[in-house]
Formats: structure tokens, C-alpha cells, sequence
């Protein structure tokens, strides 16, 4: 059975995920691109969660507009006009989906998280014990998004740490 150190994602495997999830539930050509990734308070992140043989996360980040166009397309109705709950909704729907064909690839005996959004200016979702295994910038008619897959290291719970400005912060175990 395969381990945490032996199983990997290649990023054309990522790609080809990405790319399917867009293309089938958005109707979204989307393509990698050269895009430099930096923090960005106008940003939506919506993670899930991979637990078992294989301890991770799949981050989806993109900007609110941008949000609010991938909703309008996963419903098939206008855009939202502004972000809320179903612009919410959609984004962790899209990283579960992503999460979701990753963890086929990964191995067996993998569980996936309920999405969670990290939504508002000044806003960061720091993963305790985790480091970037991936981060692959995707470009669509709506604009560039990141996708980053975190990897925890062995023998290290996962936290989360959410980050507000200059406000003192929550840790939250994952």
C-alpha cells in the first residue's frame, strides 16, 4: 500500500483535473499559465481537506468578482451580483470536486473534508505543519485562479491559522 512519501501528484495530472472540473461543471476552458502567485485581499480560498494515507489539502483561490462569474456559471444563471453564501457554496463545491478527483489519483483509503471559505480583505489560511507541495496558476475567460496542493508533514497535526489585519488570531485544529 502505497505511503504519505511515495504518493504524489504530477502537476499535468492536477492540470488535467482542473481542467475537467471547469470544462464539465462551468463550461470553462481554463489552462495554466505563468502567473505569479501573491497574497491578495480581494481573494476567495475555498480548501478541503485529505486525511488517511495521504494528509493534505486542495486550495482553490480566486478573486471575489471572479467568485461570483463561477457561481453564476455552476447555476447557470446570472452572475451574483456580489459574494454571499451561494458564491461561497460554489467555490468549496469546485475544491471538493478538485479534492475529490485527487484523491483517486493519490490512494485508497483517503477521507475528504467539508469545504471551508476564507472570504474578506486582509484574510490568509495558513495550514500548520503543511508546506506547498504545488501551487499551479490556471487562466480562464474570468481571469487567473491558483490551485495549491499542501502537503502535512509526517508526524504533525495539521492547524489552521486565520489571519484579519492587524486583529489577534484563531487556531483552529483541522
Amino acid at each position: 500500500m502505497p505511503t504519505e512519501r511515495s504518493a504524489e501528484i504530477s502537476p499535468s495530472e492536477l492540470s488535467q483535473i482542473v481542467e475537467s472540473v471547469f470544462e464539465s461543471m462551468l463550461s470553462l476552458q481554463v489552462g495554466q499559465c505563468e502567473m505569479p502567485w501573491l497574497p491578495g485581499g480581494d481573494r476567495l480560498t475555498a480548501a478541503v481537506h485529505l486525511a488517511g494515507d495521504w494528509n493534505g489539502a486542495v486550495l482553490l483561490e480566486c478573486d471575489r468578482g471572479q467568485a461570483c462569474q463561477f457561481a453564476g456559471r455552476f447555476l447557470s444563471m446570472d452572475p451574483p451580483g456580489a459574494v454571499d453564501d451561494v458564491v461561497r457554496d460554489v467555490l468549496g463545491e469546485l475544491a471538493n470536486m478538485i479534492g475529490g478527483n485527487l484523491k483517486c489519483v493519490l490512494t485508497r483509503g483517503i477521507r475528504l473534508s467539508m469545504p471551508s471559505v476564507v472570504d474578506g480583505s486582509d484574510c490568509s489560511l495558513r495550514i500548520y505543519g503543511a508546506e506547498v507541495r504545488e501551487r499551479i496558476a490556471f487562466r480562464s475567460a474570468e481571469g487567473p485562479f491558483w490551485i495549491t496542493i499542501a502537503i502535512l508533514k509526517p508526524k504533525r497535526p495539521g492547524r489552521f491559522l486565520i489571519h484579519k489585519g492587524n486583529q489577534s488570531s484563531r487556531d483552529v485544529p483541522c
